[in-house]
């Protein structure tokens, strides 16, 4: 192993104690959230045990932190988010966040007449808050249909049935926050005709 490769390494074990501790988190409840022992983490923090994948990756998902931050030092002091695109059937999301859990923040960018074929409405674990920028967008939120346009803001409760849709003629770019259940943005959108 390259001496470069061994001082990455190396230096896992003090940034995982302190993630832990910034995390309030204790061994115990580390090794009953990813499975891995207390005398495991113990050794690994101590730098008596070399961290592999098997290990970080649990570690990574129960602290909440990108692989990255455990194997190097945080990026400097540039805050920006440097997004890579996804495709997801047919439509293209942009992370605007860098960490997972908690709060993610997304561009999602929808073609004309997305997602094609019947509207299936779902239900998932969160809280989502919508933002139109162009376009226009159709929310189908338990038994309501609701047309947004540019500057509109819907919230609502993952766990009612709802679809995102996209009736063209244009393309439809939106921002998106989703959030753990419970965890709601604060801003809430008035219906048309309720005053201002």
């Amino acid at each position: 192993m390259s001496d470069d490769v061994d001082a990455v390494v190396q230096a896992v074990g003090p940034r995982l104690r302190a993630l832990r501790q910034q995390k309030d988190t204790t061994l115990t409840q580390l090794s009953e959230t990813t499975g891995i022992s207390v005398s495991t983490l113990s050794r690994l923090e101590s730098g008596q045990r070399r961290a592999t994948l098997e290990l970080l990756l649990p570690l990574t998902r129960a602290l909440q932190v990108p692989l990255d931050q455990l194997l190097d030092e945080p990026p400097s002091e540039d805050p920006r988010v440097q997004p890579r695109p996804v495709q997801r059937n047919g439509m293209t999301m942009l992370p605007l966040t860098r960490r997972p859990g908690g709060l993610q923040a997304y561009k999602m960018i929808m073609p004309p007449g997305w997602p094609g074929g019947p509207v299936e409405l779902k239900t998932h674990e969160g809280y989502e808050w919508v933002y139109v920028l162009n376009g226009r967008f159709v929310l189908f939120l338990g038994d309501q249909r609701l047309e947004l346009t540019p500057g509109e803001v819907v919230e609502f409760d993952t766990h009612v049935p709802h679809a995102l849709t996209n009736p063209g003629p244009a393309p439809l770019e939106l921002l998106a926050l989703f959030g753990p259940q419970g965890e709601r943005m604060h801003v809430r959108a008035r219906p048309r005709g309720s005053g201002d």
